[in-house]
């Protein structure tokens, strides 16, 4: 307890947590590294919003066990996430099994509706992507690539290097 009054222990007690399990989240970060919240792939999104919710439940808790279960829960995520990311370096079978494939959307001006369908991205969402990569001509894209993390490439200019296009996934349409 830090004070005998309810609503400023409440105070106390959520600063502090709050404060202890962000210096926790800030060192886990420093040993594993910058990947550890980046959006290169599905695991690492989920790994993001883990991390979240454990830090909010750690700065919410009203006890020391449970605050102690949320910094070892954090630090766990981040354990798994440097030995599945050190896998799938290694290994291609392991790379293909956690890992989505992209998927080009629209090639050399032309729209794939059926890779749309597949996907589930509307075709407004497309045209909105195209806007702000400041596309002002379909002719102009070269490839429109859903990525394994949701976001969406737009390449556009005179050429497009196939190596760009490098393990991406053609649907016929």
């Amino acid at each position: 307890m830090f004070s005998a009054s309810p609503t400023l222990d409440l105070l106390c007690r959520g600063l502090f947590l709050t404060v202890m399990a962000m210096i926790w989240v800030v060192l886990l970060v420093r040993i594993n590294g910058l990947r550890s919240f980046s959006k290169m792939t599905n695991f690492d999104f989920v790994m993001t919003v883990a991390v979240g919710s454990l830090l909010a439940s750690a700065s919410q808790t009203t006890n020391w066990i449970a605050f102690t279960q949320a910094m070892i829960a954090m630090a766990a995520l981040f354990i798994v996430q440097s030995i599945t990311a050190n896998l799938r370096r290694k290994s291609d079978q392991i790379e293909a099994i956690m890992q989505n494939t992209p998927v080009i959307l629209m090639r050399n001006g032309k729209i794939i509706d059926d890779a749309l369908k597949e996907t589930r991205v509307a075709r407004s969402d497309l045209l909105a992507k195209l806007r702000e990569a400041n596309v002002l001509n379909l002719d102009e894209v070269r490839a429109v690539v859903l990525e394994t993390t949701g976001d969406i490439s737009v390449l556009h200019g005179e050429h497009c290097s196939e190596a760009l296009l490098e393990g991406t996934k053609s649907v016929k349409g």
